[in-house]
């Protein structure tokens, strides 16, 4: 074997090498320059990409129907279509067919299990809601009845959750008051669930999922915590029996509140009996989690909590002495709230608004909880699919006493651990809350209020995720601002505000990505025909006469249009002045592979790019442009004007057009 070259002798080898293969690319046969043509054929001749209205209507057709059947026979066509559209649907027909009793006894578990964590927790929600008791019971039975019809997870426990019951509580108490007027509060926050499922359906529907990606990872971070914060407080009302209590839900208000009944009335009793259940829940918790074996008995702890509560009350007639009860839960299945849906009300426009922040924010609780256990469980849901199923649960729950149901992470990974094998858990959960309706309503009459406190206080320290806002912190500090933002906003100003300031630092960041894009030169690998950036890779090398630029944006679009313009500009006249420059620039390349599209002022900017060029005796030469970007410049009429012969389907092809011209 040959002995290893010194370093600098390889390097020069390399670059004779370099050199030798760039003199070569020079002359170029005429079957080199009749395969570059053809190539860029391929390039302008195209076919034009879907309209707007084409792609609206395929992501329907994608969304609802199956693609597989085309094969089918014409016969046979119209019938499978409509099994294919059944089964997209409700995915339930594609899975009960191979059910099993030995699944069966799993999900039949799991589902109890769950039963025994979401009935408590229920009622607490509604009376965070500021809704009476019975209308949480109604969330769990509905909704999940109908998700575990058309949903495609596995795992998603469905009802309501402490975060979207503060959302409605804390805004559309401000439309209308729930203790001067509850049954046009009641209403009113049907609406909103209707509004809530509409909005999820069509964003399932037309595939608009990513407008709930507005609101970053990071924003949700600190708007779940600051809302557990929030929640937290709201639940001292109950836990020291506050007769008179503050509607607004930022800290200090609270705080004021808390302090102000300690100087008039308060229940020691309540305090001592809920803190007391509230240290046994977080105890089982712990063996819980030290034990799987015993993943069953955190999750019972809140309904052995209430039963026993409940007794001690009943024996010792502790409601005489200052401890707050709950008293009457209407019993019954839920009744109809069709007619009490208000469409001609004064409220409608809020309504409308409330419905949208609700549909976005229990989606995206929903779909990261269902997307974190099906990865666990090796399978993938269709968000879409789960959009159009929580969407079609929570009108349905409009029209039936429910207010906003989702999936909720502690029951869901109850129902996880608990052996859960499909949705079927659902539909047992629901059959729980049935008999607990229509038998069992009268037992709850003396359990304490303080208690439903304990539970919910119990469920928060699951929404503060300290770990995930360190590393977001150790990532990206934009992003941690946006945390920051959305947590403070909601502990210092109110639900809304938390939003409006996450909301606004990540499209501020967007903004910022979008005006101010990377400009990158690129550079021949030695010895290869790949270009890569000169900044990353420090062996590539800048082709002699020729510029070659990349846009690293997506869009080339009115916000960076002309910085990218007079960036180029300036670039071309550096280069120009360097005085050890030895051949002078005759054509610059534009890269445009990672531009997905370009609107008219993108478009404007690349004609005026062109023509100051031109004037200074440089050829621009666009190479690897995307489908959408080379329809609209072909419209544009750009491409003759440019000419045909300086569109390349590579960054290579065109070094050595320009080369060899």
């Amino acid at each position: 074997m040959a002995a290893s070259l010194p370093s600098d002798i390889s390097i020069a080898a390399t670059d004779h090498v370099f050199h030798v293969e760039k003199q070569d690319q020079l002359q170029l046969s005429p079957e080199d320059h009749q395969q570059i043509t053809e190539r860029n054929k391929w390039v302008l001749d195209s076919p034009d990409p879907p309209s707007f209205c084409q792609e609206i209507l395929g992501s329907i057709r994608n969304t609802v129907f199956c693609r597989n059947n085309k094969t089918l026979s014409s016969s046979q066509r119209p019938f499978a279509q409509v099994v294919a559209f059944l089964r997209s649907v409700f995915p339930i027909l594609s899975w009960a067919k191979d059910y099993k009793l030995s699944t069966f006894k799993s999900d039949l578990l799991s589902g109890l299990t769950v039963a025994s964590l979401c009935i408590p927790q229920s009622i607490g929600y509604a009376a965070l809601a500021q809704l009476k008791p019975q209308y949480g019971l109604y969330t769990s039975l509905v909704p999940p009845l109908i998700y575990s019809t058309m949903g495609t997870s596995r795992e998603l426990a469905i009802g309501p959750v402490a975060v979207v019951s503060l959302l409605i509580s804390a805004m559309v108490s401000k439309v209308v008051n729930p203790v001067l007027d509850p049954v046009s509060y009641t209403k009113l926050v049907f609406t909103v669930t209707f509004f809530t499922g509409m909005f999820q359906a069509l964003f399932g529907l037309f595939r608009l999922g990513f407008l709930i990606d507005f609101l970053s990872q990071a924003a949700i971070v600190g708007f779940m915590a600051g809302a557990a914060i929030v929640i937290g407080l709201q639940q001292l009302k109950g836990l020291l029996a506050i007769s008179h209590f503050t509607t607004k839900t930022d800290v200090v208000s609270v705080l004021i509140a808390v302090v102000k009944s300690f100087k008039t009335s308060w229940s020691p009793y309540n305090f001592i009996l809920g803190c007391s259940f509230l240290i046994f829940i977080f105890i089982t918790r712990f063996i819980g989690k030290r034990n799987r074996k015993l993943f069953w008995l955190p999750a019972i702890a809140p309904l052995v909590s209430v039963i026993l509560s409940t007794v001690i009350v009943y024996l010792t007639r502790a409601d005489e002495h200052g401890v707050k009860i709950i008293k009457h839960i209407k019993g019954g299945l839920n009744p109809s709230s069709v007619s009490q849906l208000q469409f001609n009300s004064p409220h409608l426009r809020e309504s409308i608004r409330i419905g949208l922040v609700c549909a976005i924010i229990s989606l995206t609780e929903a779909l990261a909880v269902g997307r974190s256990f099906a990865t666990i469980n090796g399978y993938t849901i269709d968000g879409n699919k789960e959009m159009i199923a929580i969407g079609s649960m929570n009108i349905a729950g409009s029209m039936s006493s429910c207010y906003v149901a989702t999936g909720a992470f502690a029951r869901t990974a109850v129902n996880f651990y608990a052996g859960c094998q499909t949705a079927m858990s659902n539909v047992v959960m629901a059959i729980t809350v049935i008999v607990m309706l229509q038998l069992l309503t009268g037992l709850l009459y003396y359990t304490p209020v303080a208690i439903l406190s304990s539970i919910i206080l119990s469920a928060l320290p699951g929404l503060i995720n300290y770990s995930e806002a360190y590393h977001i912190w150790k990532v990206d500090k934009l992003d941690f601002l946006a945390c920051a933002g959305a947590f403070f906003g909601v502990l210092f100003a109110s639900v809304e505000m938390g939003l409006m300031i996450a909301v606004a630092v990540s499209f501020a960041k967007i903004n910022l990505s979008a005006l101010r894009p990377r400009v990158e030169e690129l550079g021949r690998l030695p010895g290869t025909d790949i270009f890569c950036e000169v900044s990353q890779y420090t062996v590539a090398h800048p082709v002699a006469g020729v510029l070659i630029i990349r846009l690293n944006s997506g869009l080339l679009c009115f916000t960076n249009a002309n910085p990218l313009r007079d960036r180029i500009l300036k670039w071309v006249a550096e280069e120009k002045e360097k005085e050890a420059m030895k051949t002078p620039i005759t054509g610059v390349i534009l890269d445009m592979s990672s531009v997905t599209n370009i609107d008219y002022a993108g478009i404007i900017a690349l004609e005026e790019t062109n023509k100051k060029l031109l004037s200074k005796g440089i050829k621009l030469v666009i190479t690897s442009p995307k489908w959408r970007v080379i329809h609209k410049l072909k419209l544009a009429k750009f491409v003759d004007k440019i000419g045909r012969d300086c569109i390349f389907l590579t960054v290579s092809e065109a070094v050595d057009s320009l080369g060899s011209s």
